[in-house]
């Protein structure tokens, strides 16, 4: 099943919907915990603290989201409220681990930086799949006439990717090569992702 395929399946049913969405602000809520804790005691710059600032934001957006489609969904993160909770959970989690392991062997840091440096390339992917991903679900929820909207974190996630880059000149001229890897990695977890959410939208749990 295709992606388009995939999220117009969940847009049909209100609680699937409502578990899509809840899973999409569980990850963005904790992309938003990860810049913290990548950040440095003394020197955290403005586009960090924007950064996090700005994803718990759209975690907190698409939980309001969740609202238009009925009272009492999805009002915390339980295994029951995600779709394929134990792949979403690792999701972030995993490329961040693969992502320290890769730097550390390719660059020189210090604990510090190599915190600093998994922010930038982890975000740098991750804003690279947002980009590809926020646009495609929006544009089924148009054709659904559907009230729920994520049109204002695509604008916010495509000003997230540029500052991502500029960031990523600035810490290495060889910056493209690594990162390309590291998306790699983030595709092979994207990838197992939504084959657990297929497999679970596909064979619900009757149980």
């Amino acid at each position: 099943m295709e992606f388009y395929s995939l999220i117009e399946r969940i847009v049909q049913d209100p609680l699937t919907h409502a578990r899509w969405l809840n899973t999409l602000s569980f990850m963005e809520n904790a992309g938003a915990r990860k810049i913290s804790a990548c950040e440095h005691p003394a020197q955290v710059n403005i586009i960090q603290l924007k950064h996090a600032c700005e994803e718990h934001r759209h975690a907190y957006y698409l939980k309001k989201q969740i609202g238009k489609l009925g009272s009492g969904l999805c009002t915390a993160y339980g295994n029951d409220e995600l779709l394929a909770a134990a792949a979403t959970r690792q999701y972030l989690h995993a490329l961040d681990i693969k992502a320290c392991k890769y730097l550390k062997k390719h660059f020189t840091l210090t604990q510090e930086k190599l915190k600093y440096a998994a922010y930038l390339f982890v975000t740098y992917a991750i804003e690279v799949r947002a980009d590809e991903l926020y646009p495609v679900y929006q544009d089924v929820l148009t054709r659904a006439s559907s009230k729920v909207m994520v049109k204002s974190i695509i604008l916010e996630e495509e000003g997230h990717l540029e500052e991502m880059v500029s960031q990523l000149n600035g810490f290495s001229g060889t910056w493209h090569k690594h990162a390309e890897n590291i998306v790699q990695m983030e595709k092979e977890l994207y990838d197992a992702w939504i084959k657990a959410i297929i497999h679970e939208v596909e064979i619900p749990d009757h149980a």
